[in-house]
């Protein structure tokens, strides 16, 4: 190869190069979640029982059967509205059993109270539907466990999504998971324990 041709191959590969680095300066850059393929975490927490504790009586099918206040921080500033899950995978069928299903809970919510109405459409959170649990009530359905069945771990899970829910009143918990499906920002979870002996 004479000397021409090898400035010119030299020069030819040095634009692919450069063209190549522009390229990938001017790709736009995915928020951090995006590219580990991970939601942002919402914390979930409550004043009535902490992480791996046991729920008290009062919130269980043996007491008042009362929802838990339950409070969250660190919603994506995109969080359009929440929805609200809690159920017993240790249940014996069916598995897991829906103990609790809220959606259309406002953005601008950060807390629950104690005691949500049974409901389909609670006064508190305002705007908020309830779906039906596995008791085949609205609301909440607080533990209550077969007797001797060991200890079970109640799942309360909360999801923000990024757009608003068109949902009717009473659905089951799979068909809110198939409407938020492709459309939850974050995710927290609160686990608590509850035992019949």
């Amino acid at each position: 190869m004479d000397s021409t041709a090898a400035v010119g191959l030299r020069y030819f590969l040095a634009l692919v190069m450069l063209s190549s680095l522009s390229l990938l300066g001017c790709r736009p850059k995915e928020p951090p979640e995006q590219q580990r393929g991970t939601k942002m975490a919402l914390t979930l927490t409550s004043e009535a029982f902490g992480a791996g504790q046991p729920i008290p009586k009062k919130y269980t099918g043996e007491g008042a059967n009362v929802s838990p206040a339950l409070h969250w921080t660190g919603a994506p500033v995109e969080t359009q509205e929440f929805v609200l899950i809690c159920d017993d995978p240790d249940a014996p069928r069916p598995q897991p059993w829906v103990h609790w299903v809220l959606y259309k809970i406002h953005s601008g919510t950060d807390n629950l109270p104690e005691g949500i109405e049974l409901s389909p459409q609670p006064a508190i959170p305002t705007g908020a539907r309830q779906g039906m649990n596995d008791f085949g009530q609205s609301g909440y359905g607080g533990p209550m466990p077969p007797k001797g069945h060991g200890v079970h771990h109640y799942h309360f899970t909360l999801y923000a999504l990024d757009r608003e829910l068109d949902l009717r009143s009473g659905l089951k918990k799979q068909d809110v998971l198939e409407a938020i499906e492709g459309h939850i920002l974050a995710e927290g979870k609160l686990i608590g324990t509850y035992e019949r002996k």
